[in-house]
């Protein structure tokens, strides 16, 4: 069975070490306001897989000279722009079933135009006869030639 990746699984030490930061760091980034783990019933914080992705992007970014401030806004600004991808998408995939739904409705509505409700169909579609030809295909509507004496 696969894991939630917001399962609150780990103590602060094991979360410090997995990141490799100090258990003092977790607790001053919680400070700011970057990260924001789950407690338990002991008030003890509980650290998920999602959790330490965030404190690896959080290492990235220092790591580059961006401070903690700056931190927070970038990941604040992510955390912004995935939930309006999410958005979009699912913008998208409402309007896509609502474009079907009215390419239905369009397509039903023309066949109504063309063949009226209750109107009978004929099992095949007669041609008319050619000029001067009967419906056989011989000339004089199918009563022959005639001959003059």
């Amino acid at each position: 069975m696969a894991r939630d990746a917001n399962s609150a699984l780990y103590v602060m030490s094991v979360a410090a070490d997995l990141a490799g930061v100090h258990p003092q760091t977790l607790r001053l980034y919680e400070r700011k306001g970057l990260v924001d783990p789950a407690r338990s019933a002991g008030a003890h914080r509980r650290y998920s897989d999602a959790d330490l992705a965030r404190l690896g992007r959080i290492a990235e970014l220092t790591s580059a000279g961006v401070n903690l401030e700056g931190v927070r806004r970038v990941l604040e600004l992510e955390d912004l722009i995935a939930g309006l991808r999410d958005q979009l998408d699912r913008s998208r995939v409402e309007a896509a079933e609502a474009a079907e739904t009215v390419e239905e409705r369009t397509h039903h509505q023309r066949r109504r135009e063309v063949i009226p409700d209750g109107a009978e169909m004929p099992w095949h579609v007669t041609r008319p006869p050619l000029c001067g030809r009967g419906t056989d295909g011989v000339d004089g509507g199918g009563r022959g030639r005639r001959r003059i004496s």
